[in-house]
């Protein structure tokens, strides 16, 4: 029996939202239409593909192996129609985006709505989640991570260079006294990132004069894992705080947080843009990405004007 490319497109669809009511509102058709589709392929195919609960459906190894080979087709399908759509210069469909939560409602949304204004074709969905989602298995055309790049598999683009900042509320250095060295920091109450398997481990340049890197273990109060959240215990005087200068600036600069030892740099880290090896011909992801680099020149927007 043949396989129809509207059986593919709901099984994929199934496996990328987790439901078929989700997958039924991404395609815009009844639930009933994704559940015959999908019924239909596993007919075809031979082969039970998805493994279905009242509450989720999950893939078997024959569905993991199907849709994995599968996926890469479809793009290659999708970008070839969105290209000749795309012929005039108009972005057209729609482009799956994950990005850490705090950049994302921060910073991401505000970079964006100039290119989709540009082109209203042009459809946007951003998951926000701090964690490193799969972007392969779970459909994702792009994402944005903040940190050190380790999947080879995609296409890694650095968007900026980003300092870590050392800081804390007046309230907090008022009651319990400023360090006055990397040694006192153990003394410290801090705040903790959860996503982190070394998050009680700072680690800072060489000081002058020496050429090893500084670590220091913490000890942590408070443990979140969102940036917003710690940058706000930070501020009612809960301890420490150590973050990506994008978390902390705006509350640097309104005075709520103050630099804490300010001759002693932190380890920066990096943002870049993921996207899998299947998108690079994209027209949407290239445009997207290009919008990006280009926002973060000469400098990133949130870079303070003096780290000293």
């Amino acid at each position: 029996m043949p396989m129809k490319f509207d059986d593919i497109a709901a099984f994929a669809a199934v496996v990328e939202t987790g439901t078929v009511s989700a997958a039924a509102r991404r395609l815009g058709v009844a639930k009933s239409v994704v559940s015959k589709r999908v019924t239909e392929l596993e007919r075809g195919l031979g082969a039970t593909l998805l493994k279905r609960s009242p509450r989720s459906v999950t893939l078997t190894d024959r569905g993991r192996t199907f849709y994995e080979r599968s996926r890469a087709i479809m793009a290659a399908l999708d970008e070839a129609a969105t290209a000749v759509r795309e012929e005039a210069g108009e972005l057209r469909g729609l482009l799956r985006i994950a990005a850490p939560i705090t950049f994302g409602t921060m910073y991401l949304g505000g970079l964006l709505w100039p290119l989709l204004r540009q082109h209203p074709a042009l459809e946007v969905a951003i998951d926000l989640d701090d964690r490193a989602v799969d972007l392969l298995g779970s459909g994702y055309d792009l994402g944005i991570r903040v940190g050190a790049l380790a999947d080879s598999s995609l296409i890694g683009r650095k968007l900026a260079d980003i300092a870590r900042v050392l800081c804390a509320s007046p309230k907090y250095l008022a009651a319990a006294g400023a360090p006055a060295s990397l040694d006192e920091l153990p003394r410290h109450d801090c705040i903790g990132y959860a996503h982190l398997a070394a998050g009680q481990v700072w680690q800072f340049q060489p000081l002058r004069g020496t050429t090893e890197l500084r670590s220091i273990r913490v000890k942590s109060r408070f443990v979140a894992n969102n940036g917003e959240l710690m940058r706000g215990a930070a501020i009612a005087g809960l301890g420490l705080l150590m973050v990506p200068e994008f978390i902390a600036a705006e509350a640097l600069r309104a005075g709520d947080l103050v630099r804490v030892l300010p001759g002693c740099r932190p380890v920066p880290t990096a943002l870049h843009a993921l996207y899998p090896r299947d998108r690079h011909g994209s027209a949407r992801v290239r445009a997207i990405v290009e919008q990006l680099v280009a926002a973060m020149r000469p400098r990133p927007p949130w870079e303070l004007p003096d780290r000293s």
